[in-house]
This record gives C-alpha cells, sequence and structure tokens, in this order.
C-alpha cells in the first residue's frame, strides 16, 4: 500500500513539472520579425531651422512578439521621400558620381523619443541639393523615418511623416576629429583632473590625430594616438568629455595587453603600467579598441620647444611652448589662443636649429628632421606637440 501511494505521489510530481515546463515555454515568446511600426506626427509642422535647436519626435516600439527587446532607434530624413542612396554612401564614393537623396541622423536612441538636431538636419539639406548661397529656398518639406534594430531581427522602418522647415545657409565642413585625453596618476600636471579647462595646462593630454587616416565625416570618428613616457605604478584612463566621466576607456578595452600593463587596482578601471618606459597608444574611437605598445630604442629628452616662424624672424628663442606634464619627463607641449595672420613656422628643440619638425600639412601633421615649413592659416589656435611622434595638432578656437 506504502509502494502504490509513493507511486502515484511520483506520477503526480511528474505532471506538475511537464505542466510547468508547458507553461514556461508559452512565457518565453519566440522572437518575431515586425513590418513596420508608428512613428507620430510632429508637433510643429513648421519649424524655423536658423532660431530652433530640435526638432522632437516619439514613435512606438515594434511588436517584436512579446519579446522584451533592447531596440536602437535612428531617425532619417529626405527632402525628396526617396530612400535609396544615403549622404554617408554618396561621401564614400571617392570620384564623387553618387547623389546622396536622403541623410541618417547621429544620435541614436534607446527608448520611443528622441530629436533630430536643428543645425544637422540643416547641414544634411545643404549636402543633399548642394545649395550655394543665393539658392536656399525660404520654405522646404521633409521627409522623416525612424529605423529599429534589435539582436536577431532586420533592421526595420517606420512610416514617413512630414513637416515644413524654413533652411539656411550654413558653410559645410567635416565634423571635427573625435578626440579624448589621457587622465590619471603621473599624468599631466594634476593628478586625476579632468577638469573642462584642464586640457593640456592641468591633467588631461589631448591624443593625436594620425596623418593619412580617415575620419568619419559625420562623426569625426577614427583612429588617434599618443606617445609618452611612463613610471611604473601609474594608473591612468582615457575620456571623451574635458569635465565628465561619463564616457571612458580603460583596461578592459585594450586588445591583447602585453606583460608591461596589468589591472593593477583590481577592478578594471585603470590601466596600470608596470614598467617604465616609452609606450605608444591608438585608440580607434569608432570601436572603443585601445593598442598600447612600447616604443624601442632611443628617444630625445628636451628642456625646450619653440616655433620659430616668418611671422617672428625664425628666432628658435621666443615663442617658447608649455610642458604639459612637470612631474615626469615631458614630451607634450602647448601654447593658447595664439593668433597668425598666415604664416608658416616649424617646431624647434633647446634654442636651436639642431633638432627640427617640420611637415607641409595643416592643421594636423607629423613633423620629420628639416622637414619643409608648416603651413599656418590665419586664425586663432590652441596648439599641441609630441617630441616623440613629431606630431602637431592646431585646434581652432
Amino acid at each position: 500500500m506504502k509502494k502504490i501511494f509513493l507511486s502515484s505521489l511520483m506520477l503526480l510530481s511528474m505532471a506538475l513539472m511537464f505542466t510547468a515546463c508547458e507553461d514556461d515555454n508559452g512565457s518565453n515568446p519566440t522572437l518575431v520579425q515586425p513590418t513596420t511600426f508608428a512613428l507620430n506626427n510632429p508637433v510643429n509642422k513648421l519649424v524655423d531651422l536658423f532660431e530652433s535647436t530640435a526638432i522632437p519626435f516619439e514613435w512606438s516600439q515594434p511588436d517584436y512578439g512579446g519579446w522584451p527587446a533592447a531596440v536602437e532607434y535612428q531617425l532619417e530624413v529626405s527632402p525628396t521621400n526617396e530612400w535609396n542612396v544615403s549622404t554617408d554612401e554618396a561621401d564614400a564614393d571617392e570620384e564623387g558620381f553618387t547623389a546622396a537623396d536622403y541623410a541618417i541622423m547621429s544620435s541614436t536612441f534607446s527608448v520611443c523619443k528622441g530629436e533630430i538636431a536643428a543645425e544637422e538636419l540643416d547641414k544634411a539639406l545643404l549636402k543633399i541639393y548642394q545649395w550655394s548661397e543665393d539658392e536656399v529656398p525660404e520654405k522646404q518639406t521633409v521627409y522623416v523615418r525612424c529605423s529599429a534594430v534589435t539582436p536577431g531581427a532586420k533592421k526595420v522602418y517606420s512610416n514617413v511623416v512630414s513637416l515644413e522647415v524654413n533652411p539656411y545657409y550654413i558653410e559645410l565642413s567635416d565634423a571635427p576629429i573625435e578626440i579624448w585625453y589621457l587622465v590619471g596618476a603621473g599624468i599631466g600636471s594634476k593628478d586625476w583632473d579632468n577638469g573642462a579647462g584642464s586640457v593640456a595646462v592641468g591633467g588631461l593630454l589631448p591624443m593625436y590625430p594620425i596623418m593619412g587616416n580617415e575620419y568619419d565625416s559625420r562623426t569625426g570618428q577614427g583612429e588617434i594616438e599618443y606617445a609618452g613616457f611612463f613610471s611604473s605604478s601609474v594608473q591612468f584612463k582615457l575620456i571623451k568629455t574635458p569635465g565628465s566621466w561619463d564616457e571612458q576607456l580603460n583596461f578592459t578595452n585594450v586588445k591583447d595587453p602585453g606583460s608591461f600593463l596589468a589591472d593593477l587596482d583590481g577592478d578594471n578601471h585603470n590601466i596600470g603600467i608596470v614598467e617604465d618606459g616609452y609606450y605608444r597608444i591608438r585608440l580607434n574611437t569608432a570601436t572603443d579598441e585601445l593598442v598600447i605598445e612600447r616604443i624601442e630604442g632611443a628617444v630625445g629628452v628636451y628642456t625646450m620647444i619653440s616655433m620659430p616662424g616668418e611671422y617672428q624672424g625664425w628666432s628658435t628663442g621666443d615663442n617658447v611652448m608649455n610642458p604639459m606634464s612637470t612631474s615626469v619627463e615631458n614630451h607634450d607641449w602647448y601654447l593658447m589662443s595664439v593668433t597668425y595672420e598666415g604664416t608658416e613656422l616649424k617646431f624647434a628643440a633647446d634654442n636651436a636649429w639642431d633638432v627640427n619638425w617640420g611637415a607641409t600639412d595643416f592643421p594636423y601633421g607629423v613633423g620629420t628632421q628639416n622637414g619643409s615649413n608648416i603651413p599656418v592659416a590665419a586664425g586663432t589656435y590652441n596648439v599641441y606637440f609630441n617630441d616623440i611622434l613629431g606630431t602637431y595638432n592646431f585646434v581652432l578656437q
């Protein structure tokens, strides 16, 4: 009798288990590929792009079959309601034969609302139509759609809405190159100083564009670099925006770290230097991947870098740059808010011409020993120079 009772309990338990599994299967929905989703009409149907900062939009989440999907959204605009060639695709055509009819806005969103920057929309229209200053119309119809993408599903597009805008002329230029900054202990002249005004003068060391590399004309992203001397036990990280810790890169972003690097603080927040030495850092700002390598061979150490040029009679003793690092061996130099009327100049070491750097590139480049004079356009600049790489960057103010 006892055995029959136990057998009955086992059968009842198995039945409950099967029922529970069926319930679990029913509560775990299968990812479904949606065909579209709803983009709401904008609240403002006529927008003056010069007077506005942004145009807000809202939309519904695509129906992925009840799946709790993490979705990335982007807004796209077209003055023709045709979606054949984006401005990015047209820019990639080096021959210049491809004409764009729509533009993908740079911002991405993880919630069902976002906005289009008025200036970015205006630039997109100018890029598509190639208007001259006297060709910009008083009013232009703009069509907008939203794209959505989630892992495991194809990109899907919303319906199209329209609005009228008042465009204006603006000189088109590529986005500035995205620069990141080193900050940490033994970095610059102040430990862990990431203040908005601390680039070069405090605890933020700027990285440099790489001559010959291509940078995304819309985002300014690409590969940048830095080289310097690091003492052992130094810890540092990279930040994108001076004055903010929101976007930063650390030990987890380093690809194949060598034995000279370590997670010294044990939590992957900082990049630790194990051995004294000279190191070259390369960062791809599009992928957030870091490569750090040792620099082998002799490296010059200088007590003074100046900027002799046509504008001051080619004097190596004048227009002396400031060192960025004051507590360790320095290889970065700067001058802030320097105004030129248009001139040629070079970088020279230790008040002599024995070691000097020059090139034909501007506003950034790589100077070489006894290279050409650097042609500097009229303007006011912050000037940064790294004497290991010979790299310079004139940042227009």
